[in-house]
């Protein structure tokens, strides 16, 4: 195919090499389908809009063995050429699930059998003490505004990731890569 005819007609910034595919979104999965098993580990973003982000962290759920992700329907980035490149092929490798509200979620997933530590960087307690290799899901707030109350108060525990280093805060996206690896750890 012509570069310049791909060009016109694919979204703004789009990177192709003269090819271009149109596939089927990929079927979202519901909660009952994440079984709640020991050393399994469940995901759940509270509204990170940040494509390349969220790309990231499906990146890191596969490559950790996360069970699934969990997103808003809402303040959540469509799944488009950037967030499927940040994910450098993992979109098609980890279950995802989007649902209205995340409280809500956060109960449902309680009553399957799953606990819930919220990543808070004002914890007294590391993540790596709040887990126990039970099925978890690790739940992670926006870089600016961390998880939203309620969310919060749905959550077993609220952990942080110990930074000796001096830093506050880490981007998510490192972030949830080291939460994986604090849970991978767990596991029996």
């Amino acid at each position: 195919m012509d570069a310049r005819f791909l060009g016109h007609n694919l979204p703004q910034g789009a990177v192709h090499q003269g090819v271009a595919l149109k596939i089927p979104l990929l079927d979202p999965v519901g909660l009952e389908d994440f079984e709640a098993k020991r050393g399994a580990t469940l995901l759940m973003l509270d509204q990170i809009t940040d494509p390349q982000n969220v790309g990231a962290i499906l990146r890191s759920a596969a490559a950790f063995g996360a069970s699934g992700v969990i997103l808003q329907d809402r303040h959540t980035p469509k799944l488009t050429g950037a967030l499927a490149k940040a994910a450098a092929g993992a979109v098609d490798q980890i279950d995802t699930a989007y649902v209205v509200n995340l409280s809500r979620a956060l109960e449902t997933l309680a009553e399957l059998g799953w606990r819930a530590v919220g990543l808070d960087g004002h914890s007294d307690k590391a993540l790596d003490q709040a887990l126990d290799g039970g099925p978890t899901i690790l739940v992670l707030g926006s870089e600016g505004e961390g998880l939203r109350r309620l969310v919060a108060e749905h959550c077993d525990e609220l952990a942080k990731i110990p930074m000796p280093g001096g830093f506050e805060s880490l981007n998510v996206s490192a972030a949830a890569a080291v939460a994986l690896y604090e849970a991978a750890r767990s596991r029996p």
